[in-house]
């Protein structure tokens, strides 16, 4: 078939190296070159470096809605769009191709419908999620479900671990949906939500504030479900009463019973421990304003906390 690929960041890379060499990919729609790192270069994306190494032409529209972006598009006379962590579409793009534009989605829809299924499924602490394959309709993540395959969630996986390893079996789903579509052999089914669904939000940052007020099971799914990106973070007030940020990659539970002020820090030279609802959590990796991710021993061999520090709930 003749597709047309949409995509910008690393997750998508593996779906377009799946399908160059069993369709004819003649475009590949990604984000624009942006400023990044402290010199502020043009950065590419991960799908333009992909694609460029692999020959496929590349468009990077700043609007999809513009008249000549569009033109230029159906003058690829492509079968099928594919779409993997790409913006939404309006219909006058979706609806393009004679086949249709199917959509990589990383949950089992209907559930975790959004911009962060990875995340919100970890942090809700879901055992299992999945992906799907679906056909593009006006409202986002609703249409027609065309395949799924559910991945199994470790109880210690972060959402770096996780979106790793969905990432390429988002590109064995793909190449499987794509081959169905091209033989006619592929059958979609409409989305039947029934009763509340969990959903997949963006992130901003407060969410990724630590409420210790919460069980220490729900902190945890809280930390590893934002790490490494965009990372749990907790405040604390220094001895001269100055807030603290510090950033939280990973920890683990322990079966310390909870005796003090949720919040409460508990630390020793190489330890350090917070009490929780229930029972305390251990912070294993941090990283503190202007310093490097690091092992929490080695944080402590630096600093230490106030008397009766506390990691605040709230803002």
């Amino acid at each position: 078939m003749r597709l047309v690929f949409m995509g910008t960041p690393d997750f998508a890379v593996p779906a377009l190296r799946a399908l160059i060499p069993h369709h004819e990919v003649v475009g590949v729609i990604t984000a624009p070159d942006r400023p990044a790192g402290r010199g502020k270069q043009l950065r590419k994306s991960a799908v333009k470096i992909a694609a460029e190494a692999a020959g496929c032409p590349v468009l990077q529209p700043t609007n999809l809605k513009d008249a000549e972006f569009q033109a230029s598009l159906s003058g690829l006379r492509a079968d099928l769009f594919v779409v993997v962590a790409f913006r939404m579409l309006p219909e006058a793009v979706w609806s393009l191709p004679p086949e249709g534009t199917i959509n990589l989605h990383a949950s089992l829809l209907p559930a975790y419908r959004g911009a962060a299924p990875i995340n919100r499924a970890i942090m809700n602490g879901e055992k299992t999620t999945g992906l799907s394959t679906f056909f593009i309709e006006k409202d986002i993540d609703t249409g027609a479900v065309i395949d799924q395959v559910t991945i199994d969630i470790g109880p210690e996986e972060n959402a770096g671990s996780l979106h790793d390893r969905m990432a390429g079996a988002g590109a064995e789903l793909l190449l499987r949906t794509v081959n169905a579509i091209s033989r006619g052999t592929a059958v979609s089914v409409p989305q039947k939500a029934s009763g509340a669904l969990p959903v997949a939000p963006k992130i901003f940052k407060e969410d990724c504030r630590t409420d210790w007020r919460r069980p220490a099971e729900s902190v945890h799914n809280h930390i590893r479900g934002l790490s490494p990106y965009p990372t749990a973070f907790t405040t604390f007030r220094n001895a001269e009463g100055d807030p603290v940020n510090l950033k939280i990659y990973a920890a683990s539970l322990t079966d310390i019973p909870a005796s003090g002020t949720p919040g409460r820090i508990v630390a020793d030279e190489t330890t350090l421990e917070v009490e929780t609802a229930d029972v305390r959590i251990r912070i294993t990796e941090l990283q503190a304003p202007g310093k490097k991710r690091m092992a929490t021993a080695d944080f402590l061999r630096g600093n230490t906390f106030p008397e009766g520090a506390v990691f605040e709930s709230e803002p």
